[in-house]
């Protein structure tokens, strides 16, 4: 049952970004892939907020404690950037769908405790950073057309593949 919960998550996450790749992508702006990329690293920080409450592993604290550090420094470096290039962030279907899938987990994720919500969250976390960086190595970085910007999105890309590959190990040492 939980398995197939975090599964229509990710379909629904999964659909919005990757979406972008059925043709919207070329009709994307800077302004809306900036905003789809911070909104993407704020729902893992507020995630991460969340889990440090609820979390019951010290491998699922320690994580959840470098989600927040590491998306926070990337959305810093995001806003200062629109702020220098005097963008302002456009919403847009995907950074709303985003949101949504992100409330619908979020929801999920309170009714459970102890070692049901370690695993959970721990899912959740591989899930969506498989999902969010796919979209930032086909879609959002190839569409980019402001240096600055792609550069960034690059950066985070590195620093989220390792997200991912650390959220799969702390998945594997909560089902052993």
């Amino acid at each position: 049952m939980k398995l197939i919960k975090a599964a229509a998550f990710f379909t629904v996450a999964a659909s919005a970004l990757l979406a972008i790749n059925a043709g919207a992508a070329d009709k994307l702006n800077d302004a809306q892939i900036a905003h789809i990329a911070y909104t993407a690293g704020d729902i893992d920080v507020k995630a991460a907020e969340f889990a440090l409450t609820r979390a019951h592993s010290p491998a699922v604290k320690s994580f959840a404690q470098d989600m927040v550090r590491d998306h926070k420094a990337v959305n810093d470096k995001a806003l200062a950037l629109v702020k220098k290039l005097n963008v302002t962030p456009e919403d847009n279907d995907t950074s709303k769908a985003l949101v949504k899938s992100a409330e619908t987990k979020r929801a999920e994720l309170e009714k459970l405790s102890g070692a049901a919500f370690d695993q959970a969250y721990a899912e959740n976390e591989v899930n969506y950073h498989k999902t969010v960086n796919g979209a930032l190595d086909k879609t959002l970085i190839p569409s980019a057309s402001n240096g600055e910007l792609k550069s960034l999105l690059e950066t985070g890309l590195k620093i989220f593949k390792g997200h991912e590959q650390h959220a799969e190990h702390v998945l594997k040492e909560l089902q052993k």
